[in-house]
Formats: structure tokens, C-alpha cells, sequence
């Protein structure tokens, strides 16, 4: 059923073969969002070297491009960041991290307050230190 599929013309294109979101019901289920920028492998806040791997990473401006990323994803679907339900939130560096990004998440999600699952994991598929899973109302 591909009319239940979102792709936003201003988030940053997947990396796989997946839609930026699905419909189903009154709700709508976004795919993992990391900050990166549509239409280039840019990724706001990230140092590499020539191999690819991370020299340095800035997660507070990671943290803002990914929610950013999510409110295209939303609008472009029909919906907003106040009909966010459930955050799944996969950190890198759980250690250094968290402290950063609880206090931009709070900023942002000052009104709304959905639940929420914070995870270490050792990596994601590109050289991101956060990534997002969320389920929203329509």
C-alpha cells in the first residue's frame, strides 16, 4: 500500500529502502531519523577524517538537526510535534551524551511530553551519535 507511505521533500533522504514514515490508522510510525542534511552526506556537528571515521562530534547540534528532521518528517505526513506519542532514542555515547541531550530534548519537548526510551547502542549505520524512532498521532 504505497499511499500510506511518507517520504519529506525536506528531510534527509533514507539510507536504505524504507519510507520516512507509514500511516496506519491515526498513526503514523517514523522510521530511525538522524540528523543528517538532505541531498549531501553532510552530517551538522560531525568531524571525519579522509577514512570516514569520527575525529569529533558536536551532539548538541546533532540533537537539533534530528529533531528538526522529525518536525519535516510530521508536517510533510500531516501531522506536528505535539502529536508525538513515543521517542525511542539511540545514543552512541551514552556517557558523555546524555546530560547534552537531555537538557536540548527538554527545550524542545518543553509542551509535549511523550514517552520516552533512551538506548546505548555501539554504533549506527552512518557516523551519526544520535538517532530517533517516534510514533505520532495524525
Amino acid at each position: 500500500m504505497a499511499e500510506d507511505r511518507v517520504n519529506s521533500s525536506k528531510a534527509p533522504e533514507p539510507v536504505g529502502a524504507y519510507p520516512h514514515a507509514r500511516k496506519v490508522g491515526n498513526l503514523l510510525f517514523l522510521s530511525g531519523v538522524g540528523p543528517r542534511e538532505r541531498g549531501s552526506k553532510k552530517i551538522p556537528g560531525v568531524e571525519l577524517d579522509e577514512n570516514g571515521k569520527i575525529v569529533s562530534y558536536d551532539i548538541e547540534t546533532q540533537c537539533k538537526c534530528v529533531f528538526q528532521n522529525i518536525k519535516y518528517i510530521l508536517e510533510d505526513a500531516g501531522s506536528s510535534w505535539d502529536n508525538i506519542v513515543d521517542v525511542q532514542v539511540f545514543l552512541t555515547n551514552m556517557k558523555d551524551d546524555f546530560e547534552t541531550y537531555n537538557r536540548v530534548y527538554a527545550e524542545w519537548f518543553k509542551d509535549n511530553q511523550p514517552c520516552r526510551t533512551t538506548i546505548e547502542i555501539n554504533c549506527l549505520p552512518t557516523p551519526i551519535a544520535i538517532e530517533l524512532k517516534v510514533i505520532a498521532t495524525i
